[in-house]
């Protein structure tokens, strides 16, 4: 095993998974988060079946479940008729050792995956600590640390950019092209306090409307609730708190006793950039590509980056590969999003958030009912994120 050194930028699910992948194989680790601590606002907290025998390998499932919760319940409403069509991830049961999706805050698995780490001798986890340069050549990288105890030069062998849809990585460091699109509209995401299971809501929904399109998900084993709703771009972000309640009241009428815990407003994109790969730079999840919510795609591609980049890098280190197999690597996870993940999270957000009466959602409409009756119908849909892995 050749001893090597991998900078991890960026302190979110996908960097510490990577991080914690890479320590487990005996690499030295060093990640670095510009912020003070694992961030926690309303974010991503679903992770799909297909995703769960990763976070096993990893060690992580058995934490992360008794943080979070298993469930395969599932429903979709149409809003404007009130009709609910329940369903269940039920016939995944003879499929896998995981026929269920996990409900848990992104902030949370990250903790949890810094928990890990702190006991691996070779990882180490630096906070408040941003990168604002990176040279490399033939044999490795430097990277010009920033923190509050000053400046300073770290070299490593390999740079993994996990920082996020605003990755520095990409932007400063590599400059890459961030190719796509920005949706014309603003996502508010809120979490509340409130048993809305009491008024007939499954532990996830779907609510398909053209004003009142919403994703409605329960987060953790106590009350909390995820609620993501879309508005006018051109409304006052000053005045979003003011609108939520108005939300609230659509989907539970008369709703008053509930408490407001949370609440971040954002753009929706469909971006990838064109390469994952420069050199000794490697990019992961969002710092590579980033897509609308609906669904939870964006963190289920996240998560298998990872679970490819760390297999990949094993086999680069300590088998002695090729470093060609990182263009294996950038073609397939670019591949994964831009065929699959991408397109399927735009028609999840038609269905949902665009759900205009007429031929075009009575078609898509007449496929959600099937969900609720046929088990073909269920696996049809359930294994779509199973072909967003990547494999040696």
């Amino acid at each position: 095993m050749q001893h090597q050194h991998i900078l991890v930028a960026g302190g979110g699910p996908v960097g510490f998974l990577t991080a914690l992948g890479l320590a487990q194989r005996g690499i030295r680790v060093t990640l670095v988060e510009a912020e003070p601590g694992i961030v926690n606002s309303p974010r991503a907290m679903v992770y799909h079946w297909s995703v769960l025998e990763g976070l096993d390998k990893l060690g992580l499932l058995d934490d992360a479940k008794q943080r979070g919760f298993t469930k395969q319940d599932y429903c979709h409403t149409v809003f404007r008729t009130g009709e609910r069509i329940y369903w269940s991830l039920d016939p995944l049961t003879d499929e896998t050792d995981y026929p269920f999706n996990l409900h848990l805050g992104q902030n949370d698995l990250a903790e949890i995956a810094r928990q890990h780490l702190a006991r691996l001798p070779n990882a180490e986890v630096r906070f408040g600590t941003r990168i604002s340069g990176v040279t490399q050549d033939a044999d490795g990288v430097t990277a010009t640390l920033e923190s509050a105890d000053g400046t300073e030069e770290l070299r490593a062998d390999w740079l993994i950019g996990c920082d996020g849809a605003g990755s520095a990585v990409r932007e400063k460091i590599l400059k890459l092209n961030f190719f796509g699109i920005t949706w014309p509209e603003r996502f508010i995401a809120t979490n509340l306090r409130f048993d809305l299971e009491a008024h007939g809501y499954a532990r996830a929904n779907f609510m398909m409307d053209d004003v009142y399109g919403a994703i409605i998900a329960k987060i953790d084993q106590t009350d909390l609730w995820r609620v993501t709703f879309m508005e006018d771009v051109n409304l006052p972000l000053e005045s979003v708190r003011e609108r939520i309640h108005h939300f609230y009241d659509a989907y539970v009428p008369g709703i008053e006793d509930y408490e407001l815990v949370q609440f971040s407003p954002y753009r929706m994109h469909q971006r990838c950039v064109d390469t994952m790969r420069v050199g000794r730079v490697v990019l992961a999840g969002d710092a590579a590509h980033i897509t609308n919510p609906t669904g939870g795609l964006g963190l289920t591609s996240g998560l298998f980056d990872s679970f490819f980049l760390v297999e990949v890098m094993n086999a680069i280190v300590n088998d002695g590969a090729s470093t060609d197999l990182l263009d294996r690597y950038s073609d397939e996870r670019r591949r994964a999003f831009i065929e699959l993940a991408s397109p399927q999270a735009t028609r999840n957000k038609q269905r949902i958030f665009h759900a205009h009466e007429g031929t075009w959602f009575d078609r898509e409409l007449a496929e959600i009912r099937k969900l609720a009756t046929d088990r073909d119908a269920v696996l049809g849909q359930v294994r779509f994120t199973r072909a967003l892995q990547s494999s040696l």
